[in-house]
């Protein structure tokens, strides 16, 4: 039985090839038109090095000086000697295009609704069963989709894991005059056909290894909802999982349903939301969110911390750890997004 294995790219491009048992990694992508960089095949020039982010593999043979003792405790691999044991994830540090690679799979998917889930926020409930096949991507992730009717294209993180029917939620801000916004509120309709481009971003939950916090700012929390879907769907991820989740207002805060259910479902999960201008009447955590981090939760165990958010969050967290000394011991994952007319999250 083949392993579904991830080729993701710096240009944010991921692709997926079926490798067959036994067989390596760099002939698997050639085989399926992916011409991964490569030179001797035999271990030694490190032209084909990658980073496995999940999964298991081993290696036939590496050189010393084409990877050290610690490049290969950082989970660092030459394709040409990798063979995946189990479904996989594989990181390059440079463009797809090198590779020749196609471009993002381009699909169309039908409006199941869109679900209005607090003042500000909607999920767009899309199916693409007509696919012809199941549309992959990793967990926090994003697609493009393009608003009927316009050359204008907006990208937002799936919400949900991937499954065999293709039915896809991506949870959208609904700013006051946003041209996916307007659709939205004034055009949207069941039954209607969006073309949407994926998978895109390298923003996705790495080989889990250690205690894991997750950042949310705003609608940053649709990528947490595909990672915490995954680990929901095996019980947990062995370790804990601590989730925070920043708003402005109490009435942007959403899916609080769901998040509650998660403590259920996963292993050691918890999650708190902060708001950061709340009303007199809110009795939940108030401010911003590194005023609420549990420097001992983070220090008795190195931790992974991933962010998804507007800039301003993301740096406000980032400053945080150097100021508390966690900055080079916290495997820091972060997604930057702007909610304005850009491409990314308008």
């Amino acid at each position: 039985m083949s392993h579904n294995v991830a080729l993701s790219f710096a240009d944010g491009k991921t692709l997926f090839i079926a490798v067959k048992p036994n067989e390596l990694l760099l002939d698997a992508a050639l085989r399926q038109g992916i011409s991964l960089p490569l030179d001797c095949r035999e271990g030694v020039c490190g032209t084909c090095q990658g980073r496995c982010e999940a999964g298991a593999y081993s290696q036939d043979y590496v050189d010393e000086e084409a990877l050290s003792a610690r490049d290969l405790a950082q989970r660092k691999v030459l394709a040409c000697q990798t063979r995946v044991t189990s479904d996989a994830a594989f990181y390059f540090d440079h463009d797809s295009s090198l590779c020749h690679a196609e471009e993002p799979e381009r699909i169309s998917a039908l409006v199941i609704s869109v679900e209005l889930v607090s003042g500000t926020t909607a999920i767009l409930h899309l199916d693409a069963s007509a696919a012809p096949r199941q549309l992959q991507f990793h967990p926090g992730q994003y697609a493009r989709l393009r608003i009927p009717g316009t050359d204008d294209w907006r990208a937002y993180s799936f919400a949900n894991r991937p499954n065999a029917q293709n039915q896809l939620q991506f949870l959208i801000r609904l700013l006051p005059d946003g041209v996916m916004s307007n659709f939205l509120r004034e055009r949207c309709q069941p039954g209607l056909t969006l073309e949407l481009e994926a998978p895109l971003g390298s923003f996705y939950l790495r080989q889990v290894e250690r205690p894991l916090v997750l950042v949310a700012g705003g609608t940053g929390l649709s990528a947490f909802l595909g990672m915490l879907d995954e680990m929901a769907e095996k019980g947990g991820c062995g370790q804990p999982v601590r989730l925070f989740y920043g708003v402005t207002q109490e009435q942007d805060l959403c899916e609080g349903a769901r998040l509650e259910a998660y403590r259920a479902r996963i292993a050691d999960f918890d999650y708190q939301p902060v708001v950061s201008q709340p009303s007199p009447a809110w009795q939940g955590l108030s401010g911003y969110i590194p005023e609420h981090f549990d420097r001992r939760f983070l220090t008795d165990q190195a931790c992974d911390l991933y962010l998804c958010g507007p800039p301003p969050m993301v740096e406000a967290v980032k400053t945080w750890l150097d100021q508390q000394g966690l900055g080079e011991e916290t495997r820091l994952y972060s997604e930057k997004f702007l909610q304005s007319a850009s491409t990314r999250r308008g």
